[in-house]
């Protein structure tokens, strides 16, 4: 028993390292992806409700956005990582410091960013794309195309050229 109640505890602890060093709110699907998915830092099972928890005890926070709730840490939980910082394995701590430095740019665009597209009645698609900050939406569009695979295209693409595409359209209606 003492043993899961200590996996407990590094588990929010790795949480709270990893809202600590992104530097950014992160989505659900995010925190499962880093966490579970694309690392073993912890199971699935555990990775869910331990981020309940968190936000019950006030270490971490909900910002409501237009798309899926986004997810801060508190000063609190600032300084309970503090306080318990070392009770995470320094490889550990290594492990989770370098994949975010690798790949904090491809998580907040991959948050930033939304498509979806569905097909309409007449057998056209509607594509909808949007750049999403924590507290609204920056840019919304929806094109109606004549074909599934033109859809999936620029779904495909909006993830990459999202940032440009907003540049574009900002310099040209600010001139």
């Amino acid at each position: 028993m003492q043993q899961v109640k200590g996996e407990a505890l590094l588990n929010k602890l790795i949480l709270l390292f990893v809202f600590d060093k992104m530097e950014v709110p992160l989505s659900e699907n995010t925190i499962l992806d880093m966490c579970t998915s694309s690392n073993s830092w912890m199971s699935y099972m555990d990775c869910k409700p331990i981020l309940s928890q968190l936000k019950d005890c006030g270490f971490i926070y909900v910002i409501n956005s237009s798309g899926d709730p986004l997810y801060s840490i508190t000063s609190d939980g600032r300084l309970c990582l503090a306080n318990y910082f070392v009770k995470i394995p320094t490889s550990t701590r290594e492990e989770i410091a370098a994949f975010i430095k690798k790949n904090r740019n491809r998580y907040r665009r991959k948050q930033d960013c939304f498509a979806d597209y569905f097909m309409n009645k007449d057998g056209t698609y509607t594509v909808n794309l949007k750049i999403v900050e924590p507290a609204q939406p920056l840019l919304e569009m929806k094109f109606v195309v004549p074909s599934r695979q033109i859809a999936k295209n620029i779904y495909r693409s909006w993830e990459d050229k999202a940032a440009d595409f907003y540049a574009l359209i900002y310099e040209n209606l600010v001139d």
